[in-house]
């Protein structure tokens, strides 16, 4: 299983990268994707790694968006830094409604949704939602995508997520999510970019287990785990899990094989 924060699709400046090869070189079951692009006129980028590599795809859209992609200079590729300027007119615009800034005229400027995924290429025996509710500082309406695949037989839930960042209230958002999950004995497994250091999580999720560890951001020089994979009892993992150092987002994937016990 692997969790990747995708960003659009796009790095800082707009300029587009290759996720399809980066989803292919992670090689997991169960894929989820924070961050995704679901243009108004156009394909989703979630429905472009599931045709090219053969996963049951579902989404769910937190916010509208916009995105103005920039030109890759020949011989060059997408990056991020070593850090943050200041932002020019390209790249993704998270919020539209909320935005202040607003595109020149003259750029390609496409409008859509931005969102989660849940990629499987295992048998889905169901497909439910949780709404986690919009924190006041946040564009997006936080959400969970709950699939329950069939192991030889044998059920597990995956549930995929992005949650709001920790100083937006993020615990409130945690705590509906343990309770929504609470329901049931099923093995769980828990992935996604949390916006949020292991030691809180653990303390906020009791009981789960942190089968990753490793600094996942920013891309270029990982400070900080903010993308993790959580299992509950029932679920063990086959080795260490690893931080992949594929390029062009903001964020390392996380990924580690897992079995049922």
């Amino acid at each position: 299983m692997a969790s990747f924060n995708v960003h659009a699709g796009v790095d800082g400046l707009g300029r587009p990268y290759d996720v399809v090869t980066a989803c292919r070189r992670l090689d997991a079951d169960v894929l989820v994707l924070q961050e995704t692009w679901s243009p108004y006129a156009g394909e989703a980028l979630a429905d472009r790694v599931g045709s090219a590599l053969g996963y049951q795809v579902e989404q769910m859209a937190m916010t509208p968006a916009r995105l103005s992609t920039a030109p890759t200079p020949t011989g060059s590729s997408p990056s991020w830094g070593p850090v943050l300027l200041q932002r020019g007119p390209h790249g993704l615009r998270v919020g539209e409604r909320h935005s202040r800034r607003r595109p020149s005229p003259l750029l390609p400027v496409e409008h859509g949704t931005w969102g989660l995924a849940v990629l499987v290429r295992v048998k889905a025996r169901s497909v439910t939602t949780l709404d986690l509710h919009q924190l006041r500082r946040d564009p997006a309406r936080r959400g969970a995508i709950v699939v329950e695949v069939d192991l030889d037989g044998r059920p597990l839930r995956v549930v995929g997520t992005h949650l709001s960042h920790l100083s937006h209230g993020s615990v409130f958002q945690l705590r509906t999510l343990r309770r929504l999950l609470a329901h049931t004995a099923t093995p769980t497994v828990l992935l996604g970019d949390m916006n949020m250091w292991g030691p809180p999580l653990s303390a906020l999720l009791p009981g789960w287990r942190r089968v990753v560890r490793g600094r996942t951001w920013p891309a270029w020089r990982p400070v900080a785990q903010l993308d993790h994979i959580l299992v509950t009892a029932g679920v063990r993992a086959i080795g260490p899990g690893e931080v992949v150092p594929v390029t062009g987002s903001d964020h390392r994937p996380v990924r580690v094989r897992l079995a049922l016990e």
